[in-house]
């Protein structure tokens, strides 16, 4: 379905103001500018021959099983490993292709799933659905709790504990930029047009713009020109806090995409641009030591 301006500032019944805010915010913000998946199933489909896969479970510090896509190379590690953060439709299939396209370039991806506390976004009917019943809900600190609770799983799973990596997609690439923040010990993230700017809220108290001069570990942003969920400003005022911050982040904008150009279940996926994408990301791992 097409979420049309119109639906930005419309109440959700019953949802408190404070939970309002960040849906309207959200929502206007872009996650709801692209087609909703029925099934997330992925144009490139990777084979998992030679690599070893499954579904998993990694405890939070909530005592909470967490499940997740655990993919990568067959034979003896320890592997690089690499979180995936997940756009807002779960871990459908295009995350697991995603995380086989990463084991075949030699790492170890896990895809957690994030939202599991709160419900199903494949399972929940509309997009407005999903962002005032799961994602409003879901607490960057609890994110980036259960990516710790991934990041020590593999630790002992054969994972590298000292090569450790993260991308996200969507509201994935938000998180990239905030577990950069977070985890002195991650090498590297790669953000995938993720949200720069918004409103502050209990669940989602700072956003990436305002914590450029607390990053950890160098970030590459990349980023659509035609994304009218992310403006130019935003992403302008990103490239300037990162400068005055001093710090090691580097952000690509591709002139003729939107958002969601690597998402190649939608039609906003833009081949050329998403290839580009995905070998920058593998060169800045491997340049930050991955």
């Amino acid at each position: 379905m097409l979420v049309e301006d119109s639906d930005f500032n419309c109440p959700v019944p019953g949802l408190p103001l404070s939970r309002q805010v960040f849906v309207n915010d959200a929502l206007a913000a872009g996650y709801a500018l692209a087609v909703r998946p029925r099934s997330g199933q992925s144009v490139i489909q990777t084979s998992a021959d030679g690599l070893v896969a499954g579904d998993i479970h990694i405890r939070g510090v909530d005592k909470t099983a967490v499940r997740a896509y655990w993919v990568q190379p067959a034979g003896k590690g320890p592997f690089p490993t690499v979180l995936v953060v997940q756009e807002i439709f779960g871990i459908h299939e295009y995350i697991r292709d995603t995380c086989r396209r990463l084991a075949r370039q030699g790492y170890q991806a896990i895809a957690p799933n994030l939202f599991q506390r709160y419900g199903d976004p494949m399972g929940t009917p509309t997009v407005q659905e999903i962002m005032s019943d799961l994602v409003a809900e879901v607490a960057d600190a609890q994110v980036l709790s259960d990516l710790d609770a991934c990041a020590a799983w593999a630790a002992t799973n054969g994972g590298d504990p000292q090569r450790l990596g993260l991308t996200g997609f969507c509201w994935g690439g938000r998180i990239a930029w905030l577990y950069a923040v977070h985890n002195p010990r991650l090498r590297a993230a790669v953000a995938w047009y993720g949200r720069l700017t918004g409103t502050s809220t209990p669940m989602t108290p700072r956003h990436p713009v305002e914590l450029t001069r607390a990053l950890q570990a160098p970030v590459l942003g990349l980023y659509g020109g035609k994304d009218a969920s992310i403006p130019p400003e935003d992403v302008e005022a990103m490239r300037e806090a990162i400068a005055s911050a001093g710090k090691r982040a580097e952000i690509v904008l591709y002139p003729e995409a939107g958002h969601a150009f690597h998402a190649d279940y939608r039609p906003s996926f833009r081949a050329a641009d998403a290839a580009n994408g995905w070998a920058r990301m593998l060169e800045w791992f491997r340049t930050n030591g991955l």
